[in-house]
């Protein structure tokens, strides 16, 4: 792909160009439920969304459009639930600084650690700061919950939650909205879904 740099000025594209790459990178769909999920259950769908936080295209994707949705927040911080969550925080954080309102980077441990200071939350974030959480994939909810009441815990302000991929099951957007007021998805499945079936009959049809 060329770098210009006015290719990333449309929003719009930006957003057809993460769908086509979760598709080809990070989507999995069969027949029958042979994926198991955090949570235990089974599923015909798998969203492995680090082949697309982690690539440098995907980063630069990432990073300009969930920098559009909080740039006029007036956010100190944006971070989640380590592992899920450190990519997408990391490329808001460098595009941030790029474009003029640098907001910090913060990680979530899953458990405090046992040496040095005992902190859960790791970057240059303190109480009373406003944050917004972010994770790759949202199903029930789970890591993005924990990561929003790790921040409450360490007084933090966390105006909302932006995820990559909301999977539309078992509740999680709705079980999210019970901590804060707004849920932001970059990617729904039903996106990715139409998608896949578009190929699959264009496919057929050559």
């Amino acid at each position: 792909m060329e770098h210009d740099a006015n290719r990333w000025a449309d929003m719009e594209a930006m957003r057809r160009r993460l769908r086509e790459k979760i598709l080809n990178q990070a989507f999995q769909v069969a027949q029958t439920p042979v994926f198991k999920l955090v949570s235990g259950a089974m599923s015909r769908f798998y969203f492995n969304c680090k082949r697309v936080t982690l690539d440098p295209e995907g980063q630069v994707l990432i990073g300009h459009l969930v920098f559009d949705l909080v740039k006029d927040l007036g956010i100190q911080g944006i971070g989640g639930l380590t592992l899920g969550a450190d990519p997408i925080a990391n490329a808001v954080a460098y595009t941030s600084w790029l474009r003029g309102k640098p907001i910090q980077a913060f990680v979530v441990r899953k458990a405090q650690k046992g040496h040095g200071i005992p902190a859960r939350l790791e970057g240059n974030v303190r109480e009373g700061d406003r944050v917004v959480v972010v994770d790759d994939v949202i199903t029930t909810g789970g890591s993005t919950l924990q990561a929003i009441r790790a921040c409450k815990a360490s007084g933090l302000q966390v105006l909302r939650a932006i995820v990559l991929v909301d999977r539309q099951e078992m509740h999680g957007r709705e079980n999210i909205l019970q901590e804060v007021d707004a849920v932001d998805a970059l990617v729904l499945r039903d996106d990715i879904m139409a998608l896949h079936e578009a190929r699959q009959k264009a496919g057929d049809a050559s």
